[in-house]
């Protein structure tokens, strides 16, 4: 099982840190993704660095397992957000699997390492 996590663990670090970036220097498709889904340039960037977040405690979650679910929980909400910004401006659903498909990842990452987290009713 260890090695089903890492794996995991590691696809979504690298999908998140290529989308991250990708957001953050400007890629056209993501300032064309900003101007279809009517949020500001200046979020994108943010958006970027909420990303490079999740992948940071990625990352520490190689060595400490509770930071990668935290991580998990972290980017999960990010994409459910992304998820409701297609959503919102009424884009075709293809347009938010991959959005679908990272939450699918995070909630994946969550689960695997849920028994690491406080239990918060002890």
């Amino acid at each position: 099982m260890q090695i089903v996590s890492i794996v995991i663990q590691s696809w979504l670090l690298v999908w998140m840190s290529y989308m991250g970036v990708s957001k953050i220097v400007g890629q056209k498709h993501q300032v064309e993704l900003f101007q279809t889904i009517q949020l500001p340039q200046w979020f994108r960037v943010v958006t970027g660095i909420v990303q490079l977040i999740g992948c940071a405690g990625l990352v520490i979650g190689y060595w400490y397992p509770r930071m990668a679910a935290w991580a998990g929980v972290w980017i999960g909400i990010t994409m459910v957000l992304a998820c409701l910004s297609h959503f919102r401006v009424k884009e075709p659903a293809v347009k938010s699997l991959p959005a679908f498909i990272t939450l699918m990842l995070a909630v994946a990452v969550l689960i695997l390492f849920v028994d690491e987290m406080p239990n918060p009713m002890t």
